[in-house]
């Protein structure tokens, strides 16, 4: 029998060992807040009845650990993130290995978010630097206590948002749901759970890690695209408008004819090789986002 909400949650995560970081948060958070709100509602239609009394009824409604877990687990084996990397990959020739990620989503997912991490990493690093200069310069105030509290929370959301950038671009499995916080429990306790939470503070690490990261990611992979574009198309400018392939000193310096198909097919693999990048290192970052944003 179970006693409490918490009790309910603790059978619940372990019925799902082995599940998917995100997909436990996401249940845990799911139970929580249904289990809850349908007890509060209970104790204030009946106060007289004790909470074990009350909670029963709602577990046989909404399910048990093992049951919910069971849903979860049936869910994540039908509905996962769509550019998600194939559990058991095909086996094919290192040829299609190669020339095949041109036609992978999940490589063009990963590069755009890493093109677009730069503007993420300015947005993010200004606000977690300005929320916490102010914070420093108000905590003496009452104000600047409450205004710290709600700039951790807004850590939280961003938290969130990120995740679904990192899951809908790069394919890793983030949760979906915020994390509950139940709503009988005052401000103040609610504000230490929150500064106490590690998560809150490396999701503010990864805010403000994500500009360094941004400005290597956006240099890195322009320069690549932008040089791999240039060799494809020179060979046309050049036929077409004249344009020297460089100049030195007032010296004009066109390609060969022999030449120019050399350049083109050099730009064509730089391109598959920056998508084959682009692929390995958004993987890469998702793996860190999710060891920083999702709880264990």
């Amino acid at each position: 029998m179970i006693n409490n909400v918490n009790e309910y949650l603790s059978q619940l995560r372990k019925e799902l060992a082995g599940c998917d970081r995100a997909t436990i948060q996401d249940a845990l958070s799911d139970a929580g807040e249904h289990l809850k709100n349908s007890l509060d509602s209970a104790l204030e239609t009946r106060p007289d009845i004790a909470e074990t009394e009350a909670l029963g009824p709602i577990i046989t409604e909404y399910g048990t650990p093992a049951e919910i877990a069971a849903v979860y687990r049936e869910i994540e084996s039908r509905v996962g993130p769509s550019l998600a990397p194939l559990q058991k990959p095909q086996k094919r020739s290192w040829f299609l290995r190669f020339f095949g990620v041109v036609a992978d989503p999940r490589a063009y997912g990963a590069f755009i978010y890493l093109i677009f991490s730069l503007a993420l990493g300015i947005i993010y690093f200004t606000w977690a630097v300005t929320g916490l200069s102010l914070s420093a310069g108000l905590i003496i105030l009452i104000f600047g206590v409450l205004f710290f509290g709600v700039f951790m929370l807004s850590i939280r959301g961003i938290s969130l948002i990120e995740g679904r950038l990192v899951e809908a671009l790069l394919g890793i499995r983030m949760p979906r749901r915020p994390f509950f916080t139940s709503r009988d429990r005052g401000l103040w306790p609610k504000f230490k759970s929150l500064i106490s939470d590690k998560y809150t503070w490396l999701t503010l690490i990864y805010m403000i890690i994500m500009l360094p990261l941004g400005i290597i990611y956006f240099i890195v992979f322009v320069t690549l695209i932008a040089l791999s574009l240039w060799f494809v198309a020179f060979p046309i400018l050049q036929l077409s408008f004249g344009l020297p392939m460089f100049t030195n000193d007032g010296s004009l310096y066109y390609l060969n004819g022999w030449v120019m198909p050399v350049v083109v097919v050099a730009g064509i693999l730089l391109f598959i090789l920056t998508l084959h990048l682009a692929k390995f290192t958004g993987n890469m970052h998702g793996r860190l986002a999710k060891a920083m944003l999702v709880r264990e």
